[in-house]
């Protein structure tokens, strides 16, 4: 767990620094990434790297994980802090598109050290 965990440590780094190209290098070519603005999945790594391209035009997320587990079916579990702001750096009233300030869950499973599917869960 410690191969992927350092994994899932470079993917926040890279996505809180913006670098689509350092986070999509560990992604599956089939990656189902979880759609947090509108629900559902997005399929495949352009996909993904659409998808966050139209996300950081319209609001400015920074994500933080404060813990790691491995669940019952080999996933990686992250507790992650999300804070969204506006695109001036304002912060983000809830406005429909489910992103704000809060602690969620972050679901990672892996195949031979590529992410190939992460899925949102609330943090109870």
């Amino acid at each position: 767990m410690d191969r992927e965990i350092d994994v899932l440590q470079r993917v926040y780094a890279c996505f809180n620094a913006r670098d689509i190209d350092g986070v999509l290098a560990v992604l599956t070519e089939d990656i189902a990434w979880a759609n947090g603005m509108e629900g559902g999945h997005v399929e495949g790594r352009e996909a993904v790297r659409a998808y966050w391209t139209r996300q950081w035009s319209i609001v400015s997320p920074h994500v933080e994980p404060t813990s790691f587990r491995r669940t019952t079916d080999g996933a990686i579990f992250a507790e992650v802090r999300q804070s969204v702001r506006a695109i001036d750096g304002r912060p983000l009233q809830e406005q429909g598109h489910g992103l704000r300030d809060k602690t969620v869950g972050h679901v990672f499973h892996f195949h031979d050290g590529k992410i190939t599917r992460f899925d949102i869960e609330d943090v109870a």
